[in-house]
């Protein structure tokens, strides 16, 4: 082999390196002074080993995460045990590194979510690093038996991504049991629905029963209300209306079947209520609506808070149903129409019947009770008020005709006086009746003149137990055979005993 014929070695970077430098330097040398050619050649170095190479520093303070998602759904409803799997993205949107310290769920280990977060399994990943303008997965695992009664209905946790010390969330929800979910659902005209009773029904948001529409629940159907649940009738709702028996109540409540867990069993306010509007009609037997009072919207005068409320022009009727542990009101009527018989209102935060802006209401056999609990207080607000009026600002008020008749009821409760009634102040023209007639009341040594009271008498009732809600009575009571003759005539008490001819005031008959 000719040596002389192979071809050269390629030539370093080094070589061509050092070559440009020195004929640079020979170029330069009587036109650059010492400094310029130091700073040139810093520069060429900078350049030969590469900016890119600099090491980004992380921001340390400061910075937001984002998400892709305000909320993580896991919207299968589960017929057997079983997982379901989704995702979301944490974005890193500033022009430095970030370290996430950790990303975790608030329930920990107890959770029924499971994290995989950038690949590392866990519900407490630490030490995350995400480039600028980057972002990483975090992957939630739900896993439901949703034959398990102990599971609550709405399954729900918080994901937490700490950043510089700052926490940011993201709320999980799936559903739990196996039940109807209702979530802001309507309820058109084209024909009525009727439930059925073969699972639970859930009501997440909202209810709407249109203008219109008939929605039917039947006898023994659980219905359970997430926390900002509501109903809104507009057209009519029929709960129970068929019942034969006590055993075929009818319970709507909140979901939280947890609560014994964490000691609040009766805890008011877990969800909204039911909002009769205008035009719309609700009619209830053998009803228990319990722990609610949550808050719904009316008109244009903000929130009111009550277990019931009936809007001007609205019917309400009611046969031996149960409120209990109303947040806010029991019943709030404004201008509506009421007719109860056999009902218990207890343990309400505000009144439990308050009746505003007039309207026609009747009562009969119902017993309206508030006292102190460990979860509500009663102190300012009488167990039943009835107004004619509305007050729209500070000097100005609205007035409306206002006929209400309360006949063998009782209204009592722990204040000095449990029943305020007030049309002072009425326009010449306003029709006002209230008419009490054979009834127990906790009233004031002093009444408007337009109120009639008709063999009506204030001595406590001897109720068996106010701290366990228990309003029967005793024989020896005041209230047995205090009341008179209805019409129509009340054959049974809120236990479906016989009324017999006695005529005890309230819900119930005297105990033997």
């Amino acid at each position: 082999v000719n040596k002389s014929c192979k071809p050269s070695p390629p030539k370093s970077n080094k070589y061509h390196f050092a070559a440009f430098l020195r004929y640079f330097i020979i170029f330069t040398s009587m036109r650059l002074t010492i400094t310029w050619f130091f700073t040139v050649l810093a520069a060429i170095l900078l350049l030969v080993n590469g900016s890119s190479c600099r090491k980004q520093q992380l921001l340390t303070t400061g910075g937001v995460l984002k998400f892709s998602t305000d909320t993580l759904k896991f919207d299968t409803v589960f017929t057997a045990a079983g997982s379901f799997t989704t995702g979301l993205l944490i974005y890193n949107k500033q022009s430095e590194p970030i370290s996430v310290s950790s990303v975790r769920l608030k329930n920990g280990a107890s959770s029924y979510f499971h994290l995989n977060v950038d690949g590392f399994k866990g519900n407490y990943v630490t030490n995350l690093k995400i480039a600028p303008h980057d972002s990483i997965y975090v992957f939630a695992t739900v896993n439901i038996d949703p034959t398990d009664t102990l599971t609550p209905f709405i399954v729900t946790d918080e994901l937490i991504a700490t950043l510089n010390g700052k926490d940011y969330t993201v709320p999980f929800t799936a559903y739990g049991q196996n039940a109807h979910y209702i979530v802001s659902d309507s309820f058109g005209a084209s024909s009525p629905t009727t439930w059925l009773t073969d699972k639970p029904y859930v009501v997440v948001h909202s209810c709407v029963i249109g203008p219109g529409a008939t929605l039917n629940i039947p006898s023994q159907c659980r219905v359970y209300m997430h926390q900002d649940a509501r109903f809104f009738v507009f057209g009519t709702l029929n709960i129970n209306n068929a019942a034969t028996s006590k055993s075929d109540t009818v319970t709507i409540q909140g979901d939280r079947l947890d609560r014994a867990y964490f000691g609040y069993i009766g805890y008011p306010g877990e969800w909204g209520g039911i909002y009769v509007v205008t035009g719309g009609v609700c009619n209830m037997r053998n009803t228990l609506l319990m722990n609610c009072g949550g808050g719904t919207y009316y008109h244009n005068f903000g929130t009111q808070s009550a277990a019931i409320e009936v809007d001007s022009g609205a019917l309400l009727n009611m046969n031996q149903c149960v409120i209990r542990n109303s947040i806010g009101h029991g019943i709030f009527s404004f201008q509506g129409n009421v007719n109860a018989t056999n009902c218990l209102v207890a343990n309400c935060g505000g009144e439990a019947l308050a009746v505003v802006l007039g309207g026609k209401d009747s009562f009969t056999y119902c017993t309206f009770a508030n006292y102190s609990s460990n979860v509500l207080s009663h102190i300012n607000n009488p167990t039943v008020g009835i107004v004619n009026w509305l007050q729209i600002s500070q000097t100005e008020y609205i007035y409306a005709d206002i006929d209400v008749m309360m006949r063998n009821c009782i209204v009592w409760g722990s204040l000095d006086s449990e029943l305020v009634v007030d049309t002072s102040g009425s326009p010449a023209g306003t029709k006002a009746r209230m008419l009490f007639d054979h009834c127990d009341l906790h009233m004031p040594t002093q009444m408007e003149a337009f109120v009639q009271l008709k063999s009506c008498f204030n001595v406590a009732p001897q109720f068996k137990s106010t701290d366990k809600l228990d309003f029967h009575f005793p024989s020896t009571s005041p209230a047995t055979g205090a009341g008179t003759l209805t019409s129509p005539t009340v054959f049974k008490d809120l236990d479906w005993n016989d009324r017999g001819s006695g005529f005890d005031l309230g819900c119930y008959i005297h105990s033997p």
